[in-house]
């Protein structure tokens, strides 16, 4: 009976490392998806969705919406297969309203998550959203705030701009929403900067870039220590100006001051991948980056770590069925419409994500 006894004793003991050090250990996935035009068969007053209509120029009726929401639940539930874990947070776009969120996170292939979500229905003229979706096991929300594009206050000069036109102008509120994870204070912005078409948007992108950075330093004044992740589709690439100047990203940790962003995809633009291609060309326009609170962690506290061949801090995620596999787009992301036709696509993005622990 004692011989017994040690023995049960004995593998306590040896338990009880391991189960510290799996308290210890904590880690989770943090990414963002362009959904690209994830529209309902209904008319939204006030927005421009004519053509996701049953009778708009896409004809998009409620079969073509269900495999659209079907291919993106799959590329989320594949992210899960892949890292063992479902997203804690998830930053997505191009989404018609709060209803095509409920729809999404209620599909089969990934209803076990159970997201979440916040978003808030901005003043976009196609009538597109960001929003973000969360764990509550995980992520413990406080609030949250739909941050509008403004002019002023800004170091970019306007003159070009007329009130008239500055008025007239609209695009996607940036979501910004804060909590914790574990303890520790998260503010996650999501963004969807203006896009390249038109002529004055080489000052649409920085601004919106600025107004994101200042309310992040805000928040940095507000709480000290608190970790913040911008993402989003920013329409520009990590090496462009409204990345490296007006969001402060850095490629190397090591180069960050409190006022600075670690962009893990400045690296991997400068070695050729690609989360999108624009005009024929790769880019990188779907970005996660984080403050030196979270690329620079105090011990014992969130990190962001290496996930791609142990040097890369982000992962730009594909799959050969998200890929065109031949014809004039081989190798570009598969998308839902080509030259006008449904064919069943997924996104012209691909989702990208980081990875923090503990």
């Amino acid at each position: 009976m004692k011989k017994t006894l040690y023995i049960i004793a004995a593998l306590a003991l040896l338990m009880l490392p391991r189960t510290a050090d799996a308290q210890k250990h904590k880690s989770y996935v943090i990414g963002f998806y362009n959904l690209e035009n994830l529209f309902d068969t209904y008319h939204d007053e006030g927005k421009n969705d004519y053509e996701y209509l049953p009778d708009g120029a896409n004809e998009w009726t409620e079969e073509k919406y269900a495999k659209k929401l079907k291919n993106m639940a799959r590329v989320i539930a594949d992210m899960r297969k892949d890292n063992g874990a479902w997203h804690a947070v998830l930053g997505v776009s191009e989404v018609e309203n709060r209803h095509v969120l409920e729809d999404l996170v209620s599909e089969p292939a990934i209803a076990d998550a159970n997201y979440q979500i916040v978003h808030y229905d901005g003043p976009d003229r196609r009538g597109v959203d960001c929003a973000l979706f969360y764990r509550p096991e995980v992520f413990k929300y406080i609030t949250s705030e739909s941050i509008p594009f403004t002019f002023e206050p800004s170091r970019i000069d306007w003159s070009a701009w007329t009130e008239e036109e500055k008025e007239a102008f609209r695009t996607r509120d940036i979501l910004m929403v804060r909590g914790t994870i574990d303890g520790e204070m998260f503010a996650f912005f999501v963004c969807h900067l203006p896009s390249r078409l038109g002529g004055k948007g080489a000052d649409l992108r920085p601004r919106g870039a600025e107004i994101a950075y200042m309310r992040a330093m805000e928040l940095q004044e507000e709480f000290p220590g608190i970790k913040i992740v911008v993402m989003g589709d920013m329409n520009d690439n990590p090496t462009d100006i409204s990345m490296t100047e007006y969001l402060h990203g850095k490629e190397f940790r090591d180069d960050l001051d409190d006022e600075d962003f670690f962009n893990p995809f400045l690296s991997m633009i400068k070695a050729g991948y690609s989360s999108l291609y624009y005009r024929g060309e790769g880019n990188i326009f779907d970005i996660v980056m984080v403050n030196k609170a979270l690329a620079d962690a105090e011990d014992d506290t969130f990190e962001i770590q290496p996930i791609l061949k142990k040097k890369f801090y982000g992962r730009i995620f594909s799959k050969p069925y998200m890929t065109n596999q031949s014809g004039q787009y081989k190798g570009t992301p598969f998308r839902t419409f080509s030259n006008g036709a449904f064919v069943n696509g997924y996104s012209d993005h691909y989702p990208t994500y980081i990875v923090i622990k503990k």
